[in-house]
């Protein structure tokens, strides 16, 4: 982990936007991460756009797809230094 650093600014990113960027980062279209999970393109885009809910079963689908942990796409920014569980 010697090449870890911390961002020098935080940045709030909406749910969708966090499928986005982590699909970006694995360098996937839309119409790929839809070959690969099953879900439609139609309802990738409108989830990227936060025009339908993510819901549990689909962050589960494309959080394998996408090799994250679900929370990293439902609970974007969340700052475990600063906020607890409950």
């Amino acid at each position: 982990m010697s090449d870890y650093r911390r961002a020098r600014q935080r940045i709030s990113v909406s749910i969708g936007e966090s499928v986005r960027i982590m699909r970006e980062l694995q360098e996937l279209s839309q119409n790929e991460l839809a070959a690969i999970t099953g879900i439609p393109q139609s309802t990738i885009s409108a989830i990227e756009r936060d025009r339908i809910n993510l819901g549990v079963e689909r962050a589960k689908t494309l959080a394998r797809a996408l090799h994250c942990h679900p929370a990293v796409l439902v609970f974007p920014g969340w700052d475990v230094d600063r906020e607890s569980a409950a």
